[in-house]
């Protein structure tokens, strides 16, 4: 079976072809700026493992159904295409940010799963209006192929109430919804089950820590396969510092803000998701940035640096509580698989929690998985690249053949 995978942002489109018989990508592509006019379209096309052929075309991308169209283009052209009909596309499988507390596992689509969608857009009103528009066009353009959507949420889904509750008055959570939801789930799904395989064991054996460290970040406890507990929240907002994303503050912190800058809720919340984080502290979001200006002596980057290294070595220590026995941690994502300096800031000292870093391992670059722990480590570190459309391609699949 050949599975479509797409991902649809607000303003971006990203895409992978892949052949399941051996989980290859035979075509991948990325459409930006949807909506501009200074759009810019990238397709690639590999032919074999050691090489790929690329194509960039530049212009206006009025629309999601423009950046389908072209997809759709791309995948059977003659000269850059992998098929020669879109009839050799088994299904399409979606990336939707928010599945509610509806959807407890991929989807196939119909009306009633759209409608559902639909209704989850307040609590995901940048993400998941676009994640369906992906959906609808798909349908129009590539029709007579199934649709399985598969959501960032499900992952976390197997959370017990005490991890997703807040302590707030209940109708909150019965007649809004208000709960913790937690995010990245298909990146911490696929980190954790990758790791397990690289121990030798199954993902019901193992307890790990997985760490999605990128412009978002998150953390997940995942016991015995299953997720118990997520940094995230009701929105992505919540847990670690992120690039322009506080994480956690205090509650008080809002009003207190309001009363004494006079700005409104949604300024605040603008404030708080672009604002803040890395950025708040220092100006920069960036790593790369940091890192040449906290080589550079600069105050404020150092902090930065220790701040977002601190949070995530408290989460880390949590954690291990609640898995009660830790197997593993693992890294992914943009700074998680890339950055040897945070990776040592957070793991250096933590003998307590029985993890002890190669330095050597460390700091070497690959694109490959690789261990980063001693030898002699009781609990094992990993850099896992990150590869969400796999995820999704699998899911799909099993959504189809269960």
């Amino acid at each position: 079976m050949k599975i479509l995978v797409i991902n649809a942002g607000s303003s971006s489109l990203k895409y992978q072809l892949l052949h399941m018989e051996d989980e290859t990508v035979m075509a991948s592509g990325l459409v930006e700026r949807i909506g501009d006019l200074t759009g810019k379209k990238i397709h690639k096309k590999f032919p074999d493992t050691d090489r790929e052929i690329r194509v960039e075309k530049n212009g206006e991308v009025p629309d999601h159904r423009a950046a389908m169209r072209f997809v759709v283009e791309m995948i059977k052209d003659p000269e850059y295409g992998v098929i020669s009909t879109v009839a050799e596309i088994g299904a399409i499988g979606h990336r939707a940010v928010h599945g509610g507390d509806w959807f407890k596992a991929p989807a196939l689509v119909d009306d009633a799963v759209k409608e559902i969608i639909r209704k989850t857009i307040p609590l995901a009103p940048l993400h998941n209006p676009s994640g369906l528009i992906g959906v609808e066009t798909a349908q129009e353009l590539i029709p007579d192929v199934p649709n399985v959507v598969v959501f960032d949420t499900v992952f976390h889904q197997t959370m017990p109430e005490k991890a997703f509750l807040y302590a707030v008055p209940l109708n909150l959570y019965t007649e809004l919804k208000v709960r913790r939801y937690g995010f990245h789930g298909t990146s911490h799904k696929y980190v954790a089950d990758k790791a397990a395989l690289l121990m030798g064991k199954k993902p019901k054996e193992t307890n790990i820590i997985t760490v999605h460290l990128g412009n978002g970040c998150s953390m997940a406890a995942v016991k015995k396969g299953e997720c118990v507990d997520t940094s995230m929240g009701l929105t992505p907002l919540a847990g670690l510092m992120m690039g322009t994303r506080s994480g956690d503050v205090d509650p008080a912190v809002l009003a207190h803000i309001a009363e004494h800058r006079g700005m409104s809720m949604k300024e605040i919340d603008v404030l708080l998701n672009k604002e803040s984080g890395l950025k708040g502290i220092c100006g920069m979001n960036d790593m790369r940035d940091i890192h040449e200006k906290a080589d550079q002596g600069d105050r404020l980057a150092l902090l930065a640096l220790d701040m977002f290294c601190y949070r995530i070595q408290k989460y880390l220590g949590a954690y291990a509580v609640v898995l009660g026995r830790l197997d593993a941690v693992a890294f992914t994502a943009g700074i998680g698989e890339n950055d040897a300096v945070v990776r040592s800031m957070i793991l250096s000292g933590l003998d307590c929690l029985g993890i002890e870093l190669d330095k050597e391992r460390n700091i070497g670059r690959s694109k490959e998985d690789r261990l980063i722990s001693t030898d002699t480590s009781r609990v094992q570190a990993w850099v896992i690249p990150a590869n969400e459309e796999l995820q999704i391609a699998r899911e799909t699949a099993a959504v189809l053949n269960p």
